[in-house]
């Protein structure tokens, strides 16, 4: 996977503002996501990790600043002209948003209704596909949100997300309220998808051993302002006092233990 890794900037995000109202979310925030890597947000509860991730995909519109994606400024866009960039890209919710009333193949399918010309017999093979690919048993198309254990709920809305074939794939927590055994499944399947599709991924998430086994590089957020990218070697490494605290707490410690982590 590291000759698609490049400095192309997919994601281009300079001295972006956000605020909600009097209260400033996000100040002179600046990053890219190179093609091809896996790069992550995380912070604090509140910190705006979501919202930043939420401006990216044109769902808050920033105060100020710049956010190019595929080289494209979408700041101001309209939704008609931000429809062909929505369709190069996927998303995976915190809680799945999953429709309830219809089935994991109906919920995928929708996707394909709504922004192709498939008939219904090639939208029930590539949801099948889908399905599939997110690492669900066959029989799991059939089945409703509500019958789903916590892990496969994950990976239907990750087969939804990527229902489109998208080039660009954005995670918002995907391994929040999962088991270890769920998680550590979830981990290695976000990076076989990145190898295997020639995915540019960006998460949000809280999860340390998920940020050491996958990700390429992280930004950490901190009171509107980044205060630092690399790799999670480099990071751990920093001085700065809030990052030093968020990797060098109880469960920091356990996370760079781990073997993995020297791949």
């Amino acid at each position: 996977m590291e000759a698609l890794k490049n400095t192309q900037a997919i994601i281009d995000v300079r001295e972006l503002h956000t605020r909600y109202g009097a209260a400033v979310v996000h100040q002179n925030v600046s990053l890219t996501v190179r093609r091809g890597e896996i790069f992550a947000l995380v912070g604090g509860s509140g910190c705006g990790k979501s919202t930043l991730l939420r401006a990216i995909i044109m769902l808050v519109r920033p105060v100020s600043g710049s956010i190019k994606v595929f080289g494209q400024e979408i700041i101001g866009l309209s939704d008609e002209d931000a429809l062909p960039l929505r369709r190069r890209y996927g998303v995976m919710f915190e809680r799945g948003a999953l429709f309830s009333s219809l089935t994991v193949a109906e919920n995928v399918g929708m996707v394909l209704r709504e922004h192709t010309q498939l008939s219904p017999r090639l939208i029930d093979e590539a949801a099948a596909l889908k399905i599939a690919l997110a690492g669900l048993p066959a029989d799991a198309g059939a089945k409703y949100p509500s019958e789903l254990s916590g892990g496969m709920r994950k990976r239907a809305a990750l087969a939804r997300a990527l229902a489109l074939d998208p080039e660009l794939l954005f995670l918002d927590e995907p391994t929040a309220g999962l088991d270890p055994l769920s998680a550590s499944g979830i981990d290695e399947l976000v990076q076989n998808l990145r190898d295997a599709l020639g995915l540019t991924i960006m998460m949000v998430t809280h999860d340390l051993d998920l940020l050491w086994h996958v990700a390429d590089r992280v930004a950490v957020l901190d009171g509107g302002h980044i205060l630092g990218v690399g790799s999670m070697i480099e990071l751990s490494q920093s001085e700065h006092p809030l990052i030093r605290e968020y990797f060098y707490g109880p469960r920091g410690r356990a996370a760079r233990e781990q073997p993995w982590k020297k791949k």
